[in-house]
């Protein structure tokens, strides 16, 4: 009888110290470590439609970038509405960090060669780290190859230099809905008239809804602050839709601006949407992956 009773009580332990052992593993398991999820694909590309949004290139990947602006509609059947006149840019961008980007263009509107650099200070994200928002600084530095309206003075190459710095602070609030703000200082070397301003402040606004998996609707707005620009000076806007094919992303808008750098459609644009003065146009991106990130290597 003994011998039971302890045979009983050994079983009892062992039971015990089993479903002990197996909550205690139950509770390991349960203490992963939290990660960090950082937003992606706030916009579809680098640029909104003229001016640049949240997102930057990888590190390691360039992206290839033709932009067409094609005359006003307002002219007619006789120019095909705007088809028979046309403006390109063909950029180069490319990403030296999942972070900072930098790129180069040329555009045949006022034949402007371009070069930038862009850094994100902030990345919006959720879980260990939190942060609300993205944040991302840009510089860029435009040269005027056009030739000088009075050859006969004397002209200064500094004088066909103009420069931008730009904030854009944004959030990505769903898969569907990205909101971005872009306060901007556009400097002019030379400018039109002794009046006018070097120094441009700009605020700008643009927003993207995502309608389907591939295609999303963006608009973006540039205001210029009162007395800084000619009264004939308009605000740029711009409305479109982007479609993702694979590696390609086109982007189709209508735009009231000539120019697709910085400082032109910013402090350039003559157009005005109530009287049709509004131009079609297209962004083709295309991305190659120049160099594999270290984990895909290994």
């Amino acid at each position: 009888m003994k011998k039971l009773k302890l045979a009983l009580l050994l079983l009892c332990l062992l039971a015990y110290s089993s479903a002990f052992a197996q909550d205690d593993l139950l509770s390991l398991l349960g203490e992963e470590e939290e990660t960090t999820e950082y937003a992606k694909a706030s916009f579809k590309t680098t640029r909104v439609i003229n001016g640049h949004s949240l997102e930057n290139v990888a590190g390691g990947v360039l992206d290839m970038k033709i932009s067409h602006r094609f005359g006003m509609l307002n002219t007619g059947a006789y120019n095909l509405f705007g088809l028979d006149q046309a403006s390109i840019r063909i950029g180069l961008d490319y990403g030296i960090t999942d972070r900072l980007m930098i790129g180069v263009g040329r555009s045949s509107h006022n034949k402007v060669y371009d070069g930038f650099a862009k850094y994100k200070l902030l990345r919006q994200s959720s879980g260990k780290k939190t942060m609300p928002i993205s944040l991302a600084i840009l510089s860029g530095v435009y040269l005027k190859t056009i030739e000088w309206q009075q050859p006969e003075r004397e002209n200064y190459f500094s004088s066909r230099l103009e420069y931008t710095h730009q904030l854009i602070v944004g959030r990505k609030f769903s898969e569907s809905t990205t909101l971005q703000f872009m306060p901007t200082l556009v400097h002019r070397n030379l400018v039109p008239a002794s009046e006018d301003t070097h120094d441009v402040i700009l605020v700008g606004a643009a927003a993207r809804q995502k309608i389907t998996k591939r295609i999303a609707i963006n608009a973006e707005y540039y205001y210029a602050l009162p007395d800084q620009l000619p009264t004939d000076r308009k605000n740029s806007l711009a409305i479109g839709f982007d479609i993702e094919t694979g590696g390609h992303v086109f982007q189709l808008h209508f735009t009231n601006s000539t120019s697709m750098i910085e400082p032109g459609f910013m402090t350039e644009t003559i157009g005005d949407w109530g009287k049709g003065d509004v131009h079609f146009g297209f962004n083709v991106s295309r991305v190659f992956t120049i160099k594999k990130p270290k984990k895909l290597e290994s």
